[in-house]
């Protein structure tokens, strides 16, 4: 008998009759439910009307089966349907499918790449974000917070921050923070990194604190020289302090003991000057000579190199890669190759100021000097051309620094002004030192300047520039504890570090007071 089985649905009329049955089963259906809730609704005084509801679930029975219908449309087809449709409907019907539409147009891209084999883009997507930004997008959804936290995205930023920002990789190279960074994990403590980062910030916070209400730290090197008493010059790091002594000698200081850990002798004069970097320390004297020392052979205490080109004592002196430029007490500027750390070749000297030079500094595009005549120079870099003179100083002028297009410059009639080095325009002149201003230096927020009177004051450089003419007082704290004429000073982020004619090296620590 099962032969002589058939598929109903393969007969056009039958077919026709089993749809039919269909229709009709779901309209009676339709119509049962109708009277069910008229009913259960009988009481209410807002009854539903059998008539307009079974109209109602007709015609959504109907959308129903357009809708299959339309599933089984190929895409360009669909496409066009909704088109035509769309260009039918009101405007005010358009923002409402707009509406509509812009949740469908989301993806959550975040957790989808990873599935895709992409999570490299997701990490990179996030690798963007900041500290704020990183947080909100932890409390999306589970999945971005389990990114979040098994990629190490804090951990991540923390290194973002170390790379681009000094006082960040100071702070953390200081703490002992660094560690880890630039490293694969060791563990699966996924917190660890984003507590450290706000730990940073604090820290970051409480150092700029630190500095506005003078608030420090003193370590204090007595040099207890035989016979002239003074340090001149000073350069640091994070291990050692190498200073130039008024008794002809230079000294490294380790900075952990502060005790003397080499001497170098050869020098007749005072050591005026100093720099150095991984290999050499280069100086200049009262006995007009420069001379290079080798800083790792730690047997050698004699110069490897002496060069005499100066007439009278070498003043200041600035090296960079292989560029160096010396001034003198003889009025002379001059502009060295270094050929290799024992070989200095003289490329120009440079003629124009009518008092001894004091001190230079240069970048890539001009070296800036400063004399006892009053006046700033500005020399072109590559051709040493002479370019324009900063005048505005009363009385001999220090020290300075340039960098940033901008020239600091201290004076003997005690005043600090701050230039333009393009326009020559004085931009603003700083008042409080009692005394000659002997050593100045600045970075992006402030400017540290050390006198004849033993005082060193911090000053608002920013509020400075955005002061405008207003001569109210913009140093922000004064450092007393020199006993002596304050010779040089250096610093950064953290700390302060001076020396004087008191014979002393002060380390004034703002991060840990």
């Amino acid at each position: 008998m099962g032969r002589h089985l058939y598929n109903l649905s393969s007969h056009p009329v039958l077919n026709n009759r089993v749809k039919n049955f269909i229709n009709i089963t779901k309209i009676l259906e339709i119509i049962l439910w109708s009277y069910v809730l008229k009913l259960a609704t009988r009481n209410n005084k807002e009854q539903i009307s059998f008539y307009s509801y079974a109209t109602f679930m007709m015609e959504q029975f109907e959308q129903d089966e357009f809708v299959k219908r339309f599933e089984t449309w190929p895409s360009h087809a669909q496409v066009e349907l909704i088109e035509k449709l769309i260009s039918k409907m009101a405007h005010h019907q358009h923002s409402q499918i707009d509406a509509a539409l812009q949740p469908m147009l989301q993806r959550d891209f975040i957790s989808i790449l990873p599935r895709r084999g992409l999570k490299y883009i997701s990490e990179r997507i996030l690798s963007y974000l900041d500290a704020k930004s990183l947080h909100a997008a932890a409390c999306v959804c589970k999945e971005w917070r389990r990114i979040i936290r098994e990629e190490y995205m804090w951990k991540k930023l923390i290194e973002r921050k170390v790379k681009t920002d000094r006082q960040w990789a100071g702070l953390v190279r200081r703490r002992g923070w660094d560690k880890d960074l630039f490293k694969p994990p060791q563990d699966k403590d996924y917190m660890r990194h984003q507590k450290l980062y706000y730990k940073i910030v604090e820290d970051l916070e409480k150092l700029e604190k630190h500095w506005t209400e003078g608030k420090y730290n003193t370590q204090i090197i007595q040099c207890q020289s035989e016979s002239s008493k003074g340090v001149y010059c000073i350069q640091y790091d994070d291990q050692k302090i190498v200073s130039g002594l008024r008794d002809n000698t230079i000294k490294i200081w380790d900075r952990q003991t502060l005790k003397c850990t080499r001497t170098f002798q050869g020098h007749s004069g005072s050591v005026l000057c100093l720099q150095y970097d991984d290999n050499v320390i280069i100086s200049g004297s009262s006995d007009a000579t420069v001379r290079i020392w080798d800083i790792n052979d730690l047997a050698n205490t004699q110069p490897i190199q002496t060069v005499i080109q100066h007439t009278e004592a070498v003043l200041h002196l600035k090296f960079n890669k292989n560029m160096m430029v010396t001034c003198s007490k003889d009025r002379t500027i001059i502009v060295w190759e270094i050929k290799s750390r024992k070989e200095l070749r003289m490329k120009q000297t440079l003629f124009g100021h009518r008092a001894a030079v004091n001190v230079v500094d240069f970048d890539d595009k001009y070296i800036v000097s400063a004399s006892g005549d009053r006046t700033v120079k500005v020399w072109d870099a590559k051709n040493h051309e002479f370019v324009r003179t900063l005048n505005g100083h009363r009385r001999g002028i220090a020290c300075l620094q340039y960098r940033d297009n901008l020239v600091v410059s201290g004076s003997s009639d005690n005043s600090i002004r701050i230039w333009d080095v393009e326009s020559g325009a004085c931009l603003k002149t700083l008042e409080g030192h009692e005394e000659l201003v002997r050593c100045i230096r600045f970075d992006s927020r402030r400017i540290v300047s050390g006198a004849y009177d033993g005082k060193i004051k911090i000053w608002d450089l920013k509020a400075a520039l955005e002061d405008g003419p207003s001569t109210r007082d913009l140093c922000m704290n004064t450092l007393f504890l020199h006993t002596g004429r304050v010779f040089r000073l250096q610093f950064d982020e953290f700390q302060i570090v001076s020396s004087s004619h008191d014979d002393s090296i002060i380390i004034w620590d703002f991060l840990s007071p």
